[in-house]
């Protein structure tokens, strides 16, 4: 035994050998450790994220969905869900994609688990969430029906962002909520409003809102979930729309299908390259919208539920109400745009507050008017994206109107008149945090939001939304006020109101043709949802008076306050 200890003693004397050895020994350590955790731990899911289980309640999901009369997705419900289809599919399944579910041989020690939770929190925060307005309590029961769209019923997990996200999914205008627990969708409420005390029964699957009652439903408008939304992959559905008086003047190409349906309609009218393809019965109408066909005044959609011949799970309208789609092919009738021939005269200012919407409000007025906007400043990413006026010094003379945030004295009054674009405060300063840390149609990370970045912007942002539009009504000249919420809700007026200000005559047909190009690139799809309101008491108590502030200055020049939505319900 001493003679084996003599020998150890020796070997560990030679120090080159000692030194390889205790670094095998280390490594060899260090593998052992990771290869136990990795095979014994048990994997973690978010405590946030549904259980195994969810696919079978997605399963059965299905089963409560209601009928959707003029969806050419309908038939996909006797379809399995995994066939691809060339508008999509009609449902997307809930066990799919599912946040921190564990699939068969998933084992993760503590790096895989450090990875699923970074990839828990990517896949939440490109989650986006669709603006809803709270609109009242109606009466509802299964022999008149308040939304007659789709419906769905969850009677353990219902809330109210699920229901909102899946009528926002299908392109309804309406959410409605009953008993806590169902569903409801729909584009036209047909029901008697009374009071929101009756309507008072709490979510299913949350406690902090409120989902309608026994026979009452809470509606909601889905702000976002206007018809652009409502894509069918190539096509958009527009509605449903009375025959003009002259077909062949309003629409230029006509053909009469035999088997009928909405892929060789919009087949037809793209191949002819025209941006709507119109259904009528038998007969398909391609064209543009024009005085003539304005697609302004929906009717009913189902004054055009009538089956098509060549697929019965689809309507193609009648001879009098024509269902309209927007085919893939570009309305290039308000697409071409130049600086101006001879120098402005006047400055023009383009003038808002950080978010309020203005660089979407600049794609919309070089289209309606063919000129290129400037800016008071630089944005190399703008001018990347086609805002050529971008480079152009703002008194250059070469553009329509300038952008600018500034609201000094000094800087209003070097303009001749403005447009001053305005935007609620709560979604003007929650887009510009998210231009801020996310860029022109990007989003703040969940870490902006909970860290210290969040009220520290509320607190230095917030005063100067309200003294902005207050100075530009004080020092500004010639300055027409133009709501973002109104401009969103009716572009057509609004953007007339604009142009003409602008000293540009427009003709109608070409700001029809800015209806269908009017989101552009930098118009943000949607707020992103956030797993808390980010706006503490303290805040909206600050900004509600802000409010009160900038709706008493309007009023006191004869213009019209505030919209009623700038108040929280």
């Amino acid at each position: 035994m001493a003679r084996l200890l003599v020998k150890f003693q020796r070997y560990f004397r030679r120090k080159p050998i000692r030194f390889f050895t205790l670094i095998a020994l280390y490594l060899a350590a260090g593998s052992l450790v990771f290869l136990h955790a990795s095979f014994i731990s048990e994997p973690r899911v978010s405590d946030n994220a549904p259980s195994a289980n969810d696919g079978t309640s997605g399963r059965a999901e299905l089963q409560y969905l209601g009928t959707l009369q003029l969806r050419r997705e309908f038939k996909e419900l006797q379809e399995p869900l995994t066939t691809a289809r060339r508008y999509g599919s009609w449902f997307k399944n809930p066990s799919k994609d599912i946040p921190g579910r564990v699939s068969p041989g998933d084992y993760g020690g503590t790096w895989s688990r450090a990875l699923k939770g970074r990839n828990v929190r990517e896949k939440e925060e490109d989650k986006e969430q669709e603006s809803t307005k709270y609109i009242g309590c109606y009466v509802d029961n299964i022999h008149h029906r308040a939304l007659r769209g789709v419906s769905f019923f969850d009677y353990k997990k219902m809330t109210l962002f699920r229901c909102q996200d899946n009528c926002a999914e299908r392109g309804y205008l309406y959410a409605g909520l009953e008993f806590g627990a169902e569903c409801y969708c729909g584009h036209k409420i047909q029901a008697v409003n009374v009071s929101d005390s009756e309507c008072n029964m709490e979510c299913k699957g949350e406690k902090s809102n409120i989902c309608g009652g026994v026979n009452r439903l809470s509606i909601y408008r889905l702000e976002l979930a206007q018809e652009s939304a409502r894509r069918y992959g190539s096509a958009i559905f527009r509605g449903c729309f009375r025959r003009p008086e002259n077909v062949s003047l309003a629409l230029l190409a006509s053909r009469v299908m035999k088997n009928m349906s909405v892929d060789r309609c919009v087949d037809f009218c793209t191949g002819k390259e025209y941006p709507l393809a119109v259904l009528a019965g038998s007969w398909c109408h391609c064209g543009f919208p024009t005085t003539l066909f304005t697609l302004h005044e929906r009717e009913d959609e189902q004054l055009c539920a009538q089956k098509c011949s060549g697929e019965e799970f689809e309507s193609c309208g009648t001879s009098q109400y024509f269902i309209v789609y927007q085919t893939q092919v570009q309305d290039n009738r308000c697409m071409d745009r130049k600086f101006l021939t001879t120098r402005a005269k006047q400055f023009i200012a383009l003038a808002s507050f950080p978010g309020a919407g203005n660089t979407w409000a600049r794609h919309l007025i070089e289209l309606a008017t063919g000129f290129y906007t400037g800016s008071y400043y630089f944005d190399g990413s703008l001018y990347n994206k086609g805002f050529k006026g971008e480079r152009d010094h703002w008194r250059s003379g070469r553009t329509i109107c300038i952008k600018t945030h500034e609201s000094g004295q000094k800087e209003i009054e070097a303009f001749d008149s403005a447009i001053l674009l305005i935007r609620n405060p709560y979604k003007a300063l929650m887009a510009e945090f998210n231009r801020k840390y996310g860029g022109h149609i990007g989003f703040a990370s969940h870490a902006h939001w909970k860290g210290k970045e969040w009220p520290e912007f509320v607190k230095n942002y917030a005063p100067w939304w309200a003294t902005h539009t207050i100075d530009w009504l004080k020092y500004g000249k010639n300055v027409l006020v133009v709501h973002f919420e109104d401009l969103k809700r009716d572009l057509f007026v609004q953007l007339k109101r604009m142009v003409s200000l602008l000293g540009i005559v427009v003709l109608e047909d070409r700001l029809l043709c800015v209806e269908g190009q009017k989101d552009g690139n930098f118009k943000r799809s949607g707020l992103r949802k956030l797993e808390y309101d980010p706006y503490t008491p303290e805040m909206r108590k600050t900004i509600s008076g802000y409010i009160k502030t900038v709706d008493t200055a309007l009023k006191l020049r004869n213009l019209t306050g505030v919209p009623e939505d700038y108040y929280p319900r």
